[in-house]
């Protein structure tokens, strides 16, 4: 009994470890595409905050799309700004990534 849940300690910390890397490793490559010269996490800059576009998109199966929007650009979601084309700043791996750790905020 003590062996079982000592296991499922072991386990539940292991997922929290994984989840906090992917986390940080979302905003390091968030900062490596310069997304945060306009982006901030809590507060509006140039560009929308991330946990407004998170609470924006709850539920909604985007990835695909927001992937695609960061690396062409956009304009008109957020006001009348234009967010620049990020292609080529990093992988499609990192860009998915990146839309993971927003919409997970």
């Amino acid at each position: 009994m003590l062996n079982q849940s000592l296991s499922k300690l072991m386990l539940v910390a292991a997922l929290g470890f994984t989840a906090q890397s992917a986390l940080a490793d979302g905003a390091a490559l968030a900062e490596k595409g310069t997304c945060l010269m306009c982006h901030n996490v809590e507060k509006r800059n140039v560009g929308p905050a991330f946990k407004d576009i998170a609470a924006a998109y709850k539920g909604q199966d985007v990835e695909d799309k927001l992937i695609n929007k960061i690396k062409k650009g956009g304009r008109g979601s957020w006001g009348i700004l234009p967010m620049p084309p990020n292609e080529g700043k990093l992988t499609d791996d990192e860009f998915r990534e990146v839309v993971r750790w927003i919409r997970a905020l």
